[in-house]
């Protein structure tokens, strides 16, 4: 009985260590990657908003455009179909160039538009010349085409390192990144998505989707994702007014979802 005991003990020391060890682990991921993990506050080094801490429950749906015109007319007619009055769109300028038609149809419907950049490459591998060119050029072509100056950007493939964030923030961008991603550019199937943004969803959360014509099925599980939020309770908004809400809580907003991943991730859970 003693032996089992010790026994006992032992892997219940071994579990805590383990553990304990796993959170230093998390809190030397955070460490290093701070400058990827938060974003709104006073402060001002440079950073990208994955969420607002929020006890409402408001959730922001947000769509990356680069290429195609199949995919953005039906994603548009579910939003309104379902009186989904409020989401935004981040577009590429070069797509926005060439589709203006599908930039003014969003506009129109009143959702709100940032950009996506310029070229759809990994800003980080780019000269600090060459990323002020491509957050300029986008920023101009969005600017024309829809006559409003945009504030928020989301960068091609969420890339970035603080050169990019300083240089962002230099031109009057909050950088937005997200908190749950769809997956829905993997096309694993209709249910595999509203299953994924539906069990990850939280207040204050940012949701990535695609509005490109790489997406096969996001305007079939639209609609089922917009039901179940709704039964959830979801208030669906801009990024803007969840930028808002944390403007008004007037303190620094953290990332938590994402600091526990990295804990449950080291602990191997």
């Amino acid at each position: 009985m003693n032996n089992f005991f010790y026994v006992l003990n032992g892997k219940r020391i071994k579990k805590f260590f383990f553990v304990f060890t796993a959170a230093l682990f998390a809190v030397g991921i955070i460490y290093v990657e701070k400058g990827h993990v938060t974003v709104f506050s006073e402060e001002s080094s440079p950073s990208a908003i994955y969420s607002v801490s929020t006890e409402k429950k408001v959730i922001a749906l947000t769509f990356d455009i680069s290429w195609g015109d199949k995919r953005t007319e039906p994603i548009l007619k579910v939003l309104k179909d379902k009186g989904v009055q409020k989401a935004t769109f981040f577009l590429s300028s070069p797509w926005s160039k060439s589709h203006p038609e599908i930039v003014k149809a969003i506009q129109q419907q009143g959702y709100e538009i940032g950009s996506h950049g310029h070229k759809h490459v990994n800003y980080s591998g780019l000269n600090e010349e060459e990323i002020t060119r491509q957050i300029s050029s986008a920023h101009s072509i969005l600017t024309d085409l829809t006559g409003k100056e945009p504030k928020l950007l989301r960068l091609p493939n969420g890339d970035f390192d603080k050169r990019v964030l300083k240089i962002a923030q230099n031109k009057g961008y909050s950088v937005i990144q997200w908190d749950t991603d769809s997956q829905d550019w993997m096309n694993k199937g209709v249910q595999t998505i509203v299953d994924r943004v539906v069990s990850k969803a939280h207040p204050g959360d940012i949701v990535l989707l695609h509005a490109s014509d790489s997406v096969k099925q996001t305007h079939e599980a639209l609609p089922i994702i917009i039901d179940e939020l709704r039964k959830k309770g979801y208030e669906f908004v801009t990024v803007s007014d969840l930028l808002t809400e944390a403007s008004v809580k007037g303190s620094e907003v953290r990332d938590q979802t994402w600091v526990q991943q990295e804990i449950n991730n080291a602990a191997g859970m």
